[in-house]
């Protein structure tokens, strides 16, 4: 019996370690990735091309990185609103970068009805035609500009600090799960100041929010900088961001943050009457983050096991694998987890239990992928010794407790285990950053992967010459920037800026 049982156990192990196995991170990066987003459940397509459902998993990580960021910015005095989604064509017009920059992504509304003719099925009702197009939101500057000029009449109206929580829709021809996607979630803000150091302030006030989100909460190292003119937002005078390396060495820009200068209250008239009686354009800020952040994640902690999700941001934190065959067993197993659980909630500690029917080998694998930083299994034999048996998802450590000792132990390996997920993206990121001089040295490590940083004179030409000979682009200029004694990787010439080149997602 024990021996049929035993067999049946093993085919029943490999059967699942053949439907959950993933692709080699090594041998196959992407299809690794879109294997993990599957397969841990945070994401499927949808029916339209380009789309996406966030399933209920990754929606609570996407909601826990919301509320994260949402906290940091109502600290700082921002509020949320919400705009339409539907913008008039017009109002892009009247941006001319602006218009440019997002022409070939708008989706747009012609008609407002179907009709079922009877020879073709449903169709556009002719009739409904559209007097003036409507756009499909890329992105809000222009309708919330629109709005601004109703709200500003005086410095008094100022500053304006809105931020909203919306979707957008931008028609990406090359699209992959949570970093790039025809419809996606995000935040925009935008500002309207008094003067221009007001909103240079705000832009990079909310960039070191973006750096604190990204490495305090995702535990994923970035650089700050400024993007280069070719690279900077359509309509922006300055564009900064936070540039992240993924575990396949390409870059991935996390976060923007926008000086608009007086350039959207300008092509909306949007001035208001100074202290002095005088009348000026109002200056603006604009910023974002998107569910990008999810991708980001899975790409920097990632592993041949599926997710390693940082504490801080983890649907659940501690998942309690109960090992019981009978209904007496389970009853016994219940009350042993009752008697501590409690306060661990009571503590914040985000923990859940799976009484599921699967066997304990399925469940480990399960959680295992799904990057649940602490696995705790509780027994028999673990209650007749008033231990517990805990297994950290970051590097496989097992722990073995006193019951007593959990409520104590537990809040801080959370924080243990944030830190080394941090530390080991940074260490990755750190030892595949390279400082090069020649143009030969540069190539050979873009071509297999990671961070470049060089010299660069400054000039579009060059930029765009690098880009089509190496697919790399710089990913920003680094605020800890040193040309000085550096000459253009490709030029020669005296290095205007000390620059990070990357292949990007």
């Amino acid at each position: 019996m024990g021996i049929y049982l035993t067999a049946n156990l093993i085919i029943h192990l490999k059967i699942f370690n053949m439907s959950n196995q993933l692709p080699e991170q090594k041998t196959n990066f992407s299809k690794w990735y879109t294997a993990v987003v599957n397969k841990a459940g945070l994401a499927d397509y949808g029916p339209v091309k380009g789309t996406m459902v966030i399933k209920p998993y990754g929606f609570q990580l996407w909601e826990n990185i919301k509320d994260a960021f949402d906290l940091m910015i109502k600290s700082t005095g921002h509020v949320n609103a919400y705009f339409p989604l539907f913008i008039p064509k017009s109002f892009l017009a009247r941006e001319a970068e602006h218009v440019e920059g997002f022409a070939k992504e708008c989706a747009i509304v012609t008609h407002t009805r179907l009709k079922n003719d009877k020879e073709k099925g449903v169709i556009v009702d002719p009739e409904s035609k559209l007097e003036e197009e409507i756009v499909v939101r890329p992105t809000s500057e222009t309708v919330i500009w629109s709005m601004y000029k109703k709200w500003v009449q005086s410095y008094r109206d100022l500053p304006i600090l809105i931020n909203q929580w919306a979707n957008v829709v931008r028609w990406e021809m090359r699209t992959r799960l949570f970093l790039r996607t025809s419809e996606f979630l995000w935040q925009e803000g935008h500002t309207a100041h008094e003067t221009q150091e007001e909103a240079q302030d705000e832009t990079l006030k909310i960039l070191e929010l973006y750096r604190q989100l990204s490495e305090n909460f995702l535990a994923v190292p970035v650089y700050q900088g400024v993007k280069t003119d070719s690279e900077k937002f359509a309509g922006a005078e300055k564009t900064y961001c936070i540039e992240a390396m993924m575990k396949d060495k390409r870059a991935l820009q996390a976060g923007t943050s926008h000086n608009l200068g007086q350039n959207f209250a300008k092509a909306f008239d949007v001035k208001f009457q100074t202290k002095d009686n005088k009348e000026e354009y109002v200056w603006a800020t604009s910023w974002g983050v998107s569910t990008r952040l999810v991708g980001a994640v899975i790409l920097t902690h990632g592993d041949d096991k599926g997710l390693r999700l940082p504490p801080k941001i983890a649907p659940v934190q501690v998942i309690i694998i109960p090992i019981a065959k009978n209904e007496d067993e389970i009853k016994i197993v219940k009350n042993y987890i009752n008697s501590f659980c409690k306060s661990l909630k009571e503590l914040g500690v985000r923990i859940d239990e799976d009484w599921t029917n699967n066997t304990p080998g399925y469940k480990f694998n399960e959680w295992e992928m799904k990057g649940v930083p602490i696995r705790m299994e509780v027994g028999l034999r673990d209650i007749k010794n008033e231990k517990i048996v805990l297994v950290r998802r970051d590097n496989g450590e097992k722990i073995f407790l006193s019951k007593n000792e959990l409520v104590n132990i537990i809040p801080s390996l959370l924080e243990e285990i944030q830190d080394s997920l941090f530390a080991q993206a940074k260490k990755f990121r750190d030892d595949n950053t390279y400082l090069v001089s020649s143009y030969n040295e540069f190539q050979s490590i873009i071509k297999e992967g990671g961070f470049v940083r060089c010299g660069w004179d400054g000039t579009t030409k060059t930029e765009i010459q690098i880009k089509n000979e190496t697919k790399a682009t710089i990913r920003c200029i680094p605020f800890d920037e040193n040309p000085i004694g550096k000459h253009c990787i490709i030029s020669d010439k005296p290095a205007k800026h000390e620059v990070i080149f990357a292949k990007a997602y």
